[in-house]
């Protein structure tokens, strides 16, 4: 007898936290200070963006890892190209998270 609930169950909550990562790291895109003309003007608030974006790229790599960890069960579907729609966004989230942390390492010093 399989129980098909917990494979279901896996790959809903994965979805639901695949769906947040993008949600944050769109968040945190929008609001990324890169360029010099918006940088102009607010070096006041510079500290509080900082901390936002570090946060949100911790965040979207802490989401990524989960949704990762729970859609690729150990039992591989037989779709083979949702799995790799999900590797190509999981690898764009996590390497514009790296990027995005990187970056604000060089552009605080």
């Amino acid at each position: 007898m399989r129980n098909r609930g917990i494979t279901r169950g896996r790959l809903f909550l994965g979805t639901l936290l695949l769906v947040a990562a993008v949600m944050t790291w769109g968040t945190a895109l929008l609001m990324s200070p890169h360029g010099e003309a918006t940088a102009t003007g607010v070096e006041t608030v510079r500290t509080t963006i900082v901390v936002f974006l570090r946060n949100s790229a911790i965040g979207t790599l802490v989401l990524s890892a989960l949704s990762g960890w729970l859609l690729f069960p150990s039992r591989r579907p037989q779709k083979p190209m949702r799995d790799w729609l999900v590797a190509g966004v999981l690898a764009i989230l996590v390497l514009s998270s790296i990027y995005q942390l990187i970056w604000l390492q060089t552009a605080l010093h």
